[in-house]
């Protein structure tokens, strides 16, 4: 994982797209920051396409294509993508796997969520829970006590005996039943959406991101960055970020965008700011 300094300044000028975590990414202490979500508004303003690709939820997810300069959002962790048309006023929603299929899981998940509660003391299931359409969140840090990493392996093991897709991030260890995950309904999305493959323009993309659950999209983008914070599970990672910015959570987004932004000639702290 090199310093973000070292990410070219040809390749960051040729990144038109900019595929973005949002926990522990965008957000810092469980908050956005003005300057993170500044960041999120400078991006699009420059033509460069925002998606956040995300474990949470479908009802976040609605609020997030609706609401914030987003061009996009993938939830929880790839059952779905959303696009939000302005000027029709009208939300797109795709679904990997279809209402009855989705219905059916729901009843099998509620057995592995007591499964998990009885065996694995100081965990919760997640607060956002009932806005989710596809996945199980157990929360281990979010609004519990942090729970050792022997109990996070236990609840991705439980949910892995169930059948379950099962990827920790910093705050939940969600679990599906289905082979999809946040790189392949990506690749979906830009296919339907915008017409391209993303195995061909995944040189134009950046993806950001600080967990194991991000495992794919490293892999996958030649120009992964991880905020600072992802330092904390090098041990836990299969796959690398490329690049890693000096700050960790929203202010590292925010040089990230920065570092792009200079790329394309537009820059400085407060370029077109409202008010």
């Amino acid at each position: 994982m090199r310093p973000l300094a070292e990410f070219a300044f040809e390749a960051r000028a040729r990144v038109r797209t900019v595929l973005t975590d949002i926990d522990d990414t965008l957000t810092t202490d469980g908050v956005i920051t003005a300057q993170a979500y500044w960041a999120l508004e400078r991006l699009q303003r420059a033509g460069i396409r925002v998606i956040p690709v995300t474990g949470r939820p479908a009802g976040w997810c609605d609020h997030i294509a609706r609401m914030w300069p987003v061009d996009a959002v993938v939830g929880e962790n790839g059952a779905f993508y959303f696009r939000y048309d302005r000027g029709k006023r009208r939300m797109l929603r795709r679904f990997v796997n279809g209402d009855a299929e989705r219905a059916t899981n729901r009843v099998r998940m509620a057995a592995v969520r007591d499964r998990i509660l009885a065996e694995v003391p100081g965990c919760a299931v997640s607060a956002d829970q009932e806005y989710r359409q596809a996945d199980l969140a157990i929360d281990f840090c979010e609004d519990v006590d942090a729970l050792p990493q022997l109990s996070v392996d236990r609840i991705v093991r439980l949910m892995e005996q169930a059948g379950m897709t099962a990827k920790a991030s910093s705050i939940h260890v969600n679990g599906w039943f289905g082979g999809y995950d946040k790189l392949s309904t990506t690749a979906w999305l830009f296919s339907q959406e915008f017409g391209e493959r993303l195995d061909h323009v995944k040189p134009n993309v950046v993806f950001v991101g600080d967990s194991p659950n991000d495992v794919p999209m490293f892999e996958f983008f030649p120009n992964a960055v991880g905020v600072e914070n992802v330092r904390r599970f090098t041990d836990a990672l299969t796959a690398y970020p490329s690049y890693v910015t000096p700050s960790p959570c929203g202010a590292g987004f925010a040089e990230l965008a920065e570092a792009l932004l200079s790329a394309t000639g537009i820059s400085g702290t407060d370029n077109t700011r409202p008010g």
